[in-house]
């Protein structure tokens, strides 16, 4: 059954914004109110491997970016110890396992843009003290670091401060995350890269032809470096026409990474934001250019984590057999986790 199957595999959400909602309540609440809306949705979607993205909303930038930065990297700290009977804040493979091993769900610290660095690239070093273990360098704009997708049109590459941010991720053993990153950026970063790069949250363009998905050209490029593409849930990403919002079509773009860039790097980036945007006020990152679509809407089902196992069960409903299943749920983020995550060069 689908659903001993889901239970039984490891499942690895590569980008669920919570920690935005919970650091909007006061600190002294952060901990209860994770365990009180968030732990049980994890449970019940199976979740096991979280990645908790530091995203800095607009209204914090810049004076506050870095301020802010450190407000959600210290969220996380809170909300695992005060739930560590059933979480666990970790660093690199090992501690992913033992969480593993102890039935507790293994939290994973990324940044999102890191605005809070801006130029700064020795901060890298701070933020991965403070157990940050993944990071990309642009949203939808332009950073002191690099374009992000929404910047096509410039064709710019990288800074020479974003170059030296590729370097010291990787000599620092942080995985960087393409997601969100200008066509211009990615390829700079692939040509750079000697270790193993990761989309955290994005879908295929040649499904959908939106700046946020990837070409088929960058899916090759990622799973050449050895890295995953985790494939995005929100609906205006899958397709532009609503009726077109259904779990088939979620299933077309994983297996359309899979064919292009093979079985062994594809994973689940979801991207819940319609329950954390209602807990925000004013709601950020306008300007997305959704040709009208709702930039929250969800596939139905998908709202937020309960609904993952819905879809294993869509994987084996298309073919997929359950030791692809395992690997495209979680396998593939868990071996990338493993071999890569806070391991120096």
């Amino acid at each position: 059954m689908s659903v001993d199957l889901h239970r039984a595999a490891v499942v690895a959400d590569t980008h669920n914004d919570l920690l935005m909602a919970v650091t909007a309540r006061p600190p002294k609440q952060w901990a209860a109110f994770f365990r009180e809306r968030w732990l049980p949705q994890l449970r019940e979607g199976g979740v096991n491997v979280q990645v908790l993205p530091v995203f800095v909303d607009d209204g914090f930038r810049p004076e506050g970016a870095l301020r802010q930065t450190l407000r959600m990297i210290e969220c996380a700290h809170v909300l695992a110890e005060g739930n560590a009977d059933a979480v666990r804040l970790c660093a690199d493979g090992a501690q992913i396992d033992a969480a593993l091993a102890e039935d507790r769900i293994a939290l994973v610290l990324a940044l999102e843009s890191a605005p809070g660095l801006d130029a700064n690239v020795e901060l890298l070093s701070t933020v991965h003290r403070l157990g940050v273990r993944v990071a990309s360098i642009a949203h939808v704009g332009r950073t002191a670091l690099a374009d992000g997708s929404g910047e096509d049109a410039t064709g710019s590459r990288l800074t020479a401060a974003g170059v030296e941010a590729v370097r010291e991720m990787e000599r620092l053993g942080m995985i960087f995350d393409i997601s969100h990153l200008s066509a211009s950026g990615v390829a700079h970063v692939l040509e750079l890269a000697t270790r193993p790069v990761m989309a955290t949250h994005s879908a295929a363009r040649a499904l959908r032809d939106h700046h946020r998905n990837l070409t088929d050209d960058q899916i090759r490029g990622v799973a050449a470096t050895g890295g995953v593409v985790c494939v995005n849930f929100l609906a205006a990403f899958l397709a532009e026409d609503p009726a077109d919002h259904t779990m088939d079509r979620l299933v077309d773009h994983i297996e359309h990474v899979v064919s292009v860039g093979g079985l062994d790097h594809v994973g689940l980036g979801p991207d819940f934001m319609r329950e954390v945007m209602t807990d925000l006020t004013p709601p950020c990152c306008e300007g997305f250019g959704y040709s009208g679509v709702d930039a929250w809407a969800a596939v139905p089902g998908l709202a937020g984590p309960s609904g993952l196992p819905l879809v294993t069960d869509a994987l084996l409903k298309h073919g997929f057999s359950d030791e692809e299943v395992v690997k495209i749920v979680g396998g593939n983020v868990l071996r990338l986790f493993r071999e890569e995550l806070g391991r120096p060069a």
